[in-house]
């Protein structure tokens, strides 16, 4: 019989995680207790936060915008009226690009507009788009983008397409543009840092609802607003990624400058940018992702393209029309994603001059140009004709409609007994919770992982939600969110471990995993609405499929990265396969898989908001009713309700992983 190892300590070679015990279960009773007693035991103030004690911070905000927007003056001008020249301008290049790729050159406004010169036939950006994909990286790039941009062809997602791959062009170049600049200030300035960290915190965990309707309100309707909104929740990864990325430039590379006299600027733009670039590039493709991942709420206030497409097939629950409008959303992100890494030199690829001749490649150029000019000239060749068109759309109808009809009872057992035995219950529980008690648990949690800064700081955030009289949504929240993240946790940590023992799931599951974060979020909802109907199993199913991807991951990243030498001690001292994964992968794993947990968090607490369309009474329906009301106040407290939730779990989960001199 084989020895047991012994081998059961998470910190491993240096990979500390802080499991200092706290009384939990001492607390997880009372808190039952505390549930279960009778409300008249408890003065009605600790139930309730009594309405009289709450601030008006929805009412000051929405004052505040009010004056903003009419009294407010910047020299001349007043706010509004500088903010709208500012639309103005930024709508320039907008209109560039929407002109060259979708719309064309137009003289006139609606239905009277002629149209002067069309835009880029779907025939020329194709040949365009390969001979620049086959000069930067060859072959296998030039086919991969043929053929995506044929799928938008042929699926009859071009025009569409072209509008939303306009709108994320100019958003994606003004996020980047943004971002490198405040993380290179960042670096040079840790005050500066200091200060914008929280910012970026809040922009990025706060629902994209809460600050379209001050962008709707400051620019007006349209794409210009949706673009800015696009830019503040996808410029935080782009800035963050910088940071890490000049921080990571070797000293050598840093003294060598210094030792041949470069200036700060020189240091910046010949050492420091080109040395991080396949960082940056990183950071690049995160702001293309998320900007795709805006498109469909920004096409609430006037972004139109695919995101409008989406909108209208849920509302019509039309699952074949939201899936391909949704599938070339994502072939999108594909293509672009692709490109953008393309863009950085490959070092490790050594092409001859010869097999890409630059005069093939102009010339190749010169006639998607040509047939660009022959468009114009023969409108009707400008068209992909639509009786090549094909569709998916009446399959995936048919099928959803199948399994409607097929297995409605056993769906139907399935959901009952979740509301029944778990989603219920714990709502229940959680908005019996004292509002009091919740804070104190939290607070003291915040003293026992981070000291008196972190209590400070977690409990000031949870007590904002009691004051603001909006406990009971973000109890909800809380609630829906927790199941959810727990039941993404339970399914993605055990496909992530099985994943790394066997290659041929590993790729199944990055080939799904990839879908997932790449199909817009709206297109879940369509065939779960048809199969559930609207309600919070509903909003589960949603919140699990968005949200499971990082657990599975970073999972699998962590079990897969445990250093060599320590398996090879575990298989000498007779641990067995099983023995390994559980005393040794999965501790060593441990702060992967928080990491994990606390992107799961992040995803549930964004795709929360956006079931709010399927009849759920938590922050995000607060936050999309102020949008609908134009209630700007309310729509930015609800947000900032979310936007620290997930910063209290982030900081929790934070302070849960110690690295070496932390």
């Amino acid at each position: 019989m084989k020895k047991k190892a012994s081998l059961s300590n998470p910190a491993i070679f240096g990979r500390q995680v802080n499991l200092r015990p706290l009384p939990w279960l001492i607390i997880v009773i009372l808190s039952f207790i505390l549930a279960e007693l009778p409300h008249t035991l408890f003065p009605r103030w600790i139930q309730k936060y009594p309405p009289g004690w709450r601030l008006p911070l929805a009412d000051w905000i929405s004052a505040f915008m009010h004056w903003l927007t009419v009294d407010a003056h910047l020299g001349p001008l007043t706010v509004s009226g500088f903010t709208r020249a500012l639309s103005r301008f930024l709508d320039l290049p907008l209109q560039l690009a929407s002109m060259v790729l979708a719309t064309g050159i137009l003289k006139g406004e609606g239905s009277e507009a002629v149209m002067l010169f069309p835009p880029v036939p779907w025939f020329a950006l194709i040949i365009a788009v390969a001979v620049l994909s086959w000069r930067m990286r060859g072959w296998r790039l030039a086919v991969g983008m043929t053929i995506g941009f044929l799928y938008l062809a042929v699926f009859g997602q071009w025009t569409s397409a072209m509008v939303t791959l306009a709108s994320v062009l100019v958003a994606a170049l003004l996020s980047a543009t943004g971002g490198l600049v405040l993380g290179l200030l960042c670096v040079r300035s840790p005050l500066f840092g200091r200060f914008l960290s929280p910012l970026l915190d809040v922009a990025q965990t706060m629902p994209v609802f809460a600050y379209l309707l001050p962008m709707l309100i400051l620019f007006g309707f349209g794409p210009v607003s949706a673009m800015i909104a696009t830019v503040i929740y996808a410029i935080p990864p782009m800035v963050r990624v910088t940071v890490v990325a000049i921080q990571g430039v070797p000293d050598e590379l840093r003294s060598l400058g210094s030792m041949t006299g470069c200036t700060r600027r020189q240091m910046t733009w010949r050492i420091l940018l080109p040395t991080a670039l396949p960082g940056l590039m990183v950071g690049v493709n995160q702001v293309i992702m998320l900007s795709l991942n805006v498109v469909i709420i920004a096409s609430m206030i006037g972004a139109g393209g695919l995101g409008w497409d989406v909108l209208g097939a849920l509302r019509r629950l039309d699952i074949g029309g939201g899936l391909e409008a949704g599938l070339a959303i994502t072939v999108l992100a594909v293509m672009l994603d692709r490109f953008a890494q393309a863009l950085v030199p490959d070092t490790r690829r050594s092409t001859p001059e010869s097999s890409h001749p630059r005069s093939l490649v102009a010339g190749t150029l010169l006639l998607a140009g040509l047939l660009w000019v022959a468009a114009a000239i023969w409108p009707a060749i400008a068209h992909y004709p639509d009786s090549a068109r094909l569709s998916t759309g009446p399959f995936w109808n048919d099928l959803v409609s199948w399994i409607n009809i097929n297995f409605h009872d056993p769906l139907d057992v399935i959901k009952t007994f979740m509301l029944l035995h778990v989603l219920m219950p714990v709502k229940r529980f959680m908005l019996a919770l004292p509002w009091p008690w919740v804070v104190t648990i939290i607070t003291l949690a915040g003293l026992r992982l981070g000291g008196i800064r972190l209590a400070l700081t977690v409990g000031l955030m949870c007590s904002f939600m009691a004051v603001v009289g909006l406990w009971q949504p973000a109890m909800i929240t809380l609630y829906l969110c927790g199941v959810s993240v727990l039941i993404a946790m339970l399914l993605g940590v055990p496909v992530g471990v099985l994943a790394t023992q066997r290659p041929w799931l590993m790729k199944s599951v990055e080939v799904f995993i990839d879908t997932l974060q790449t199909l817009p979020a709206f297109v879940y909802l369509i065939p779960i609405v048809m199969l559930f109907r609207v309600g919070d199993f509903t909003a589960m199913i949603g919140i699990v499929l968005y949200a499971i991807a990082p657990a599975i991951r970073y999972t699998a990243h962590g079990i897969s990265h445990v250093p060599a030498p320590l398996i090879e001690a575990g298989i000498m001292t007779g641990c067995t396969s099983r023995q390994i994964l559980r005393r040794i992968r999965l501790p060593h794993a441990l702060p992967d898989m928080l990491l994990g947990l606390n992107q799961t968090i992040l995803l549930a607490l964004s795709m929360l908001v956006i079931t709010a369309l399927v009849g759920t009474r938590d922050l995000g329906q607060v936050t999309y009713a102020a949008l609908s009301k134009a209630d700007v106040g309310q729509g930015v407290v609800a947000g900032l309700c979310v936007a620290f939730i997930g910063m209290i779990s982030d900081r929790f989960i934070r302070h849960s992983i110690r690295q070496p001199g932390m």
